[in-house]
């Protein structure tokens, strides 16, 4: 099969003064589609430099990085962009919801960019607020819906552009546990339904729902392993 996503000895530097700050060094990760994989590791491990780079929010300092056989490491700014709209749907621990616009624009946002018409973006967008059952709640604002309404439409937000890629970061962590238990089911049920996932988290609740487990420490990965399911 296909790797979805394949990074070979990625590395990342960052330059702190006179200071050399080794984030990664030389991971080699490979992804299948409709994989369920968390990304776990403690502060400092590198685990959201590897998040970064993965979404195309940040390049590498060496080493290839290949989505969907695209060679993503030696793209430029605008081409990164148009990766991030097409084949990655994000999902954050704060939302990132526009605060004046409603559910249903805030879902549209994505659609937006990538040129789709007005009447089709509004389809589209109603058909991934009703997949995360927030249908009777598209009208309503940001401050007009709770935490967990609030990511379960950055979730369909996620959703809208069919994305190759949903990666999630700590999307529980502004939540209380019975409402991240309910978000967790969703991302259950997009798995089920085909969506390939990648959750960063700290809290090994949470990783348990992936069907595998990559554990970061000191830029490196450290471990890689199978969840047994009952």
């Amino acid at each position: 099969m296909q790797s979805l996503i394949q990074l070979e000895k990625i590395t990342k530097t960052y330059k702190i003064g006179t200071i050399e700050v080794h984030a990664l060094r030389g991971v080699d990760l490979s992804i299948q589609p409709n994989e369920y994989i968390s990304i776990m590791g403690p502060s400092g491990s590198g685990k959201s430099t590897l998040m970064n780079i993965i979404g195309c929010l940040d390049s590498p300092t060496s080493g290839s990085y290949f989505l969907e056989d695209e060679l993503v490491s030696t793209m430029d700014d605008d081409k990164l962009a148009e990766v991030r709209n097409r084949k990655i749907g994000f999902v954050f621990q704060t939302f990132n919801l526009l605060p004046r616009a409603s559910a249903l624009h805030n879902v549209e946002l994505p659609l937006i960019y990538s040129g789709i018409h007005a009447n089709k973006r509004k389809v589209i967008a109603e058909e991934a607020l009703e997949k995360v059952n927030l249908s009777d709640r598209k009208n309503h604002r940001p401050n007009e819906l709770s935490g967990g309404q609030k990511q379960r439409v950055a979730i369909a937000r996620a959703l809208v552009n069919n994305p190759s890629l949903i990666l999630a970061d700590e999307p529980t962590g502004n939540l209380d546990s019975t409402t991240g238990k309910e978000i967790m089911s969703v991302f259950d049920d997009l798995h089920k339904a085909g969506n390939t996932i990648i959750l960063v988290t700290h809290e090994k609740e949470v990783a348990q729902h992936a069907n595998r487990i990559v554990h970061i420490l000191d830029g490196n990965v450290a471990e890689d392993i199978q969840v047994k399911k009952p």
